[in-house]
């Protein structure tokens, strides 16, 4: 049986899109959001698109405590906020941290935190009992969102627990896109950083959907 996935901030475009994936590969899923009633109606609309799909939307500390794999896709300034309200719901589990650090007006500006990526001040925040793995920064939102759009894009996994970072690359190829491992938790700020690059480059190109490739490496 597939494992549940919560998606803390799954109202989202990034989360929506994210949910999307995963229910329509067989996921059960479970949206989280600060307002329960949005999250039930993102979750309605994820019934309607995928036949089948069992998903539900509730509060996000609910989602923590029912998902067997946890997933952060909330905006920066909410991030700390949200892991604090959730964090004994965190323990023994693997948390997907989604979060750029990014600093509005200036997004298409490398601003990394004090502690070096986002992923990296949720591990130290939650500490050793939470697998911390960091992915999917790099994904356009318009691309998950649109079901009949293949996602050209690889994912960055980075993390320092090595089960937990396949746990996520297999999540990765269960949403259309290939997963590498990227190595320890601390490398996510390459990742990170590269979305203020690709901001810039949807700006200066008139895209919105430029993404990452990693070449030389066998195909699955």
């Amino acid at each position: 049986m597939k494992p549940a996935i919560a998606i803390l901030g799954g109202t989202g475009q990034e989360g929506r899109g994210l949910a999307l994936r995963w229910a329509r590969a067989g996921h059960a899923i479970l949206i989280g959001s600060r307002d329960p009633g949005r999250a039930q109606a993102t979750a309605a609309d994820l019934r309607q698109a995928i036949p089948g799909s069992t998903a539900s939307g509730m509060d996000n500390r609910a989602a923590a405590e029912r998902g067997a794999i946890v997933v952060l896709a909330v905006p920066y300034a909410a991030h700390r906020a949200t892991l604090e309200g959730v964090r004994d719901a965190l323990r023994g589990k693997v948390l997907v941290d989604v979060t750029v650090p990014l600093v509005p007006p200036q997004v298409a500006r490398v601003q990394l935190p004090p502690e070096g990526s986002a992923a990296v001040a949720a591990q130290k925040l939650l500490g050793p009992e939470v697998k911390v793995v960091s992915a999917f920064q790099n994904v356009s939102s318009h691309l998950l969102e649109d079901p009949a759009a293949a996602v050209d894009c690889d994912v960055l996994v980075c993390g320092d627990d090595k089960e937990a970072r396949a746990v996520v690359v297999d999540l990765a190829r269960a949403a259309g896109m290939r997963g590498i491992h990227g190595g320890a938790l601390a490398n996510s700020a390459a990742a990170e950083a590269l979305t203020s690059v690709l901001i810039f480059i949807n700006r200066r190109y008139g895209l919105k959907t430029s993404g990452i490739r990693f070449t030389g490496l066998p195909e699955d």
